[in-house]
């Protein structure tokens, strides 16, 4: 089969790779219908990755077909249309089956594309280990696009409007607009919010949070206009989608006494310096984490299929698994107007 693989800094091949198998009685194979480009995966691409390995498949994001499965498994079969949440789990233990993979009690709590130990969905074909619990059957009403918009970036876009506490009537700070960031936005109104302030130095990506109905803003004019907007008291809940340290203190900064910041962004400073005696006199609450996508489905379900959410609008271009290498060029340039990048068979 061919695969798009990581051969280092900005080096991604679509090239031959080994048929996957499977290693489990619970595993299934899934050919793969269409997958997309994350903003985490530019980490990997700019070769500032989560391992050393080289040659493995990238991507965490993908939707397709059961072709096999293992003897043990039972809750999908052949045939079946599935959605493979990014995050795994083993699917046995107590923390797996709440939805909690990150706590998984045997320690198998992982994320495809990251390394050759599980490898990535950017592929014509993949194994998912525990198909029982990490192959999700697609719902009716739901359709394979919004399907791949939930195994990861609407799920992670939720879980951070959600841990930052936003309740109706909330005055709320998007920080980031690539597709989490704007499916952010929609997640905020959903939730309640009252007024969305949508930050991000890219014009194009600020229209789109303005037909949103958000307030779009440049950083630089961000704290200036907000202060002045809520005469000083500032923001109950700030989301950044980011991951860089200078959107963290800009976080920090918007956010009102009592707020609450949600840090979603992929962080990989090794040391920040938080304002501690600034937050503690503040009482701020603070969370920063990554997201377990099968605790957020069963509240997002409805809401797509209710057309209240519809992450499938971000969706910016629609190429070939071939032409993978300059997918990934054009969404690290944000060339032509490069968002959510959806990548199928040839």
């Amino acid at each position: 089969m061919k695969a798009l693989r990581y051969h280092g800094a900005r080096d991604i091949r679509h090239e031959p790779m080994d048929d996957p198998v499977l290693e489990s009685d619970r595993d299934a194979i899934i050919r793969m219908d269409a997958c997309s480009i994350c903003g985490s995966d530019l980490h990997i691409y700019h070769g500032h990755g989560f391992s050393e390995d080289i040659g493995f498949c990238v991507g965490h994001e993908a939707v397709g077909e059961v072709v096999e499965i293992g003897r043990a498994v039972s809750r999908v079969k052949v045939g079946d249309k599935v959605m493979v949440p990014a995050a795994v789990g083993c699917g046995a233990c107590r923390s797996c089956l709440a939805g909690n993979v990150l706590n998984c009690a045997f320690g198998q709590g992982s994320c495809y594309g990251l390394s050759a130990r599980l490898q990535g969905v950017q592929a014509e074909a993949f194994r998912v280990p525990a198909a029982d619990m990490n192959a999700v059957p697609i719902p009716e009403g739901v359709s394979g696009d919004q399907a791949l918009m939930m195994t990861d970036a609407l799920a992670t876009a939720w879980f951070g409007a959600r841990n930052a506490d936003i309740r109706p009537g909330s005055a709320v700070a998007i920080i980031g607009l690539g597709p989490i960031g704007l499916m952010a936005v929609d997640s905020a109104f959903v939730m309640g919010a009252h007024v969305v302030y949508a930050i991000d130095p890219i014009a194009e990506r600020r229209a789109l949070a303005a037909e949103a109905g958000a307030i779009a803003l440049h950083p630089q004019d961000a704290l200036e206009t907000i202060r002045e907007a809520t005469k000083g008291h500032k923001l109950d809940c700030v989301v950044e989608v980011v991951g860089s340290d200078a959107t963290v203190d800009l976080s920090l900064r918007l956010v009102a006494r009592r707020g609450t910041v949600s840090v979603i962004g992929v962080q990989q400073s090794r040391r920040y310096a938080f304002p501690l005696e600034r937050a503690f006199a503040a009482g701020l609450t603070f969370r920063i984490g990554t997201c377990s996508v099968p605790e957020e489905l069963p509240a997002l379900f409805p809401l797509v299929q209710s057309g209240r959410l519809r992450p499938e609008r971000y969706i910016s271009h629609r190429m070939s698994l071939s032409q993978g290498s300059e997918a990934y060029r054009l969404f690290d340039s944000r060339e032509a107007g490069a968002l959510k990048m959806v990548l199928a068979p040839d």
